[in-house]
C-alpha cells in the first residue's frame, strides 16, 4: 500500500488544520509530506490558540505521559476530531505496547478505533471523544 492510499484512511479532508506534536529526525517524512498534500495545509505547530480538525501525535515510550499528552491534544481538537497516535512498530526504539495506549486512552475521555501500518517503522491508532465514538 502506497503512502497516499495510507494517508487516504486518515480520512482527512483539503483545507482540514492539523496540529502536529512530538515531531522528531526519526518521523515519517514522506507520510507528513502526503498529509500536507492532501490537505493542502501546513501543520500546526505545538503552540497553537486554534482549534484543529485533527492532532498527529507522534509518541514513543519515555516521552513522557501518555495522558497528559493525549489530554493536552484534546485541548485544541473539534468535539469530533481524531487523535492520531504514532508509535513506532514492535522492535523498534521507543516502542509502545498496545495495552499502555488502551489504558491511556479510557483515561483521558478517547476510545481507539482503528490501529494500521504507516510504513516500515510506525503505526497509526485512531483515538476519538467517547461521545463522539457512539455516533
Amino acid at each position: 500500500m502506497g503512502v497516499d492510499q495510507i494517508v487516504e484512511r486518515l480520512a482527512l479532508q483539503p483545507g482540514e488544520l492539523i496540529l502536529e506534536v512530538g515531531l522528531d529526525s526519526d518521523c515519517d517524512n514522506e507520510f507528513r509530506s502526503a498529509i500536507e498534500k492532501r490537505t493542502g495545509t501546513k501543520f500546526i505547530e505545538d503552540a497553537t490558540t486554534e482549534v484543529v480538525d485533527a492532532v498527529l501525535l507522534w509518541w514513543r515510550d519515555g516521552d513522557g505521559d501518555l495522558v497528559d499528552d493525549l489530554m493536552d491534544g484534546l485541548t485544541y481538537l473539534t468535539e469530533t476530531g481524531p487523535i492520531w497516535l504514532l508509535t513506532p512498530k514492535v522492535n523498534r526504539d521507543g516502542h509502545v505496547e498496545p495495552s499502555d495506549i488502551q489504558e491511556a486512552a479510557p483515561i483521558a475521555g478517547l476510545a481507539q478505533t482503528v490501529s494500521f501500518a504507516i510504513g516500515n517503522d510506525w503505526t497509526a491508532t485512531k483515538l476519538v471523544a467517547r461521545k463522539a465514538s457512539r455516533k
